[in-house]
């Protein structure tokens, strides 16, 4: 998602090289009413424009929370102290899956006196811990038609044949099933607490 991070003390976008910046303050002013005479310039030191990123995890509910990144677009020197405004985050398919606010901390730092300067780390990248919070729930087909698939990290004949052959030994003949290489077909129960016993004790 596109954002606007905001109280950075001075060290955000410069406006004659990052116009976005001023464009999108304008564009959320007028959205509560907030309207600038024609051909005001603002002269904002304390905003930057950022992309926020994340990653669902798997079964994602709406009202849980998730970590998001938060990444400078311009010129800002630093995300340290800033804040960030709701912003929608959305997924390849253009939905809104998660909203995104909250203060960053920036695990960098940086100091400069005398013509010198020392910089630990980048500062204009931050995190938010749980400042993301599902909106949408992600589909999921798991246990669709009384199957999971298992997925071998690397393609290898020989260990997905002993991976059916542990499965089977363990649960039955015919549980385990290798499609190819990597892929191996499981019957699951079709109860869903029993499907989640089955895959907790394949799991482990």
């Amino acid at each position: 998602g596109y954002g606007l991070l905001v109280g950075l003390d001075g060290k955000g976008d410069q406006n004659t090289q990052t116009p976005v910046t001023v464009q999108s303050i304008m564009a959320m002013l007028q959205q509560p009413g907030v309207s600038l005479p024609a051909g005001t310039q603002l002269q904002l030191k304390n905003v930057a424009a950022v992309m926020v990123t994340s990653s669902l995890p798997a079964f994602a509910q709406p009202g849980q929370t998730i970590d998001v990144t938060v990444s400078s677009m311009g010129n800002a020197k630093s995300l340290r102290g800033g804040t960030l405004l709701m912003t929608p985050l959305q997924g390849a398919d253009g939905q809104v899956y998660a909203m995104a606010q909250g203060n960053v901390l920036v695990g960098g730092a940086g100091a400069s006196g005398g013509g010198a300067q020392v910089q630990v780390n980048q500062l204009s990248v931050g995190r938010i811990s749980s400042g993301g919070t599902v909106e949408r729930a992600v589909a999921s087909n798991l246990g669709a038609d009384n199957q999971v698939k298992l997925e071998l990290n690397t393609t290898d004949f020989a260990t997905a044949s002993r991976v059916v052959e542990a499965v089977n030994d363990k649960f039955g003949p015919g549980i385990a099933t290798a499609l190819d290489g990597r892929v191996i077909r499981v019957r699951v129960p079709s109860s869903s607490d029993q499907r989640v016993s089955f895959l907790g004790i394949l799991e482990g």
